[in-house]
């Protein structure tokens, strides 16, 4: 069975185009499903509905990948999961049919940049981390509570007089925050 997917980020697009596309290349009417929704987000209603209705031996046929994925990696993912499933895929503006060897191919040249994007971007994460670490800066959050910050809430905690709840108002921060702070002692 064929099966269509449009999506278009906004309320004030248009899916149109895309519907009469899908429509050419053979898709039905009940067959049809179109989000109006971001391609970030993880979970758009008629993307979960295609997702469980399709079946081995079906194809799924979207205009572009964009319509599909959030990133490449995403897409490669959704793609390694259709192959397992034997659902194939067809994107019709890249020309991109799963079903063939051709199409194949160009899936695994995807799978290969996506690949290579993921570890460019660790290396270069890597590599600003070092020289950031080289120039004396050190990532992550800005402390809450300063060292001082931190002693004085151990000492009131230690004297039994204050709660965690008094300390975290004092210094204007979540219980968490203290707690995470906090060195266990004994208390009566």
């Amino acid at each position: 069975m064929l099966i269509g997917y449009a999506r278009v980020s906004t309320d004030e697009q248009h899916p149109q185009a895309q519907i009469d596309a899908l429509r050419r290349a053979g898709i039905d009417e009940d067959h049809l499903y179109v989000d109006h929704t971001s391609g970030a987000k993880s979970s758009r209603s008629q993307w979960d509905i295609v997702c469980q209705v399709l079946r081995t031996g079906d194809t799924l046929i979207c205009t572009r990948l964009d319509r599909v994925g959030r990133s490449t990696a995403h897409l490669v993912g959704l793609l390694d999961e259709f192959r397992q499933r034997d659902v194939g895929f067809r994107f019709l503006e890249q020309g991109i049919d799963t079903t063939t060897a051709e199409g194949r191919m160009v899936y695994r040249m995807l799978a290969a940049v996506a690949e290579f994007q993921k570890d460019l971007i660790q290396a270069n994460t890597r590599e600003g981390l070092a020289a950031a670490r080289a120039r004396g800066r050190k990532g992550g959050r800005k402390p809450k509570l300063s060292a001082a910050q931190v002693a004085d809430a151990q000492a009131k905690y230690d004297s039994c007089e204050w709660t965690v709840q008094a300390i975290a108002d004092l210094y204007g921060v979540p219980r968490t925050t203290v707690y995470n702070h906090l060195t266990s002692t004994n208390r009566a």
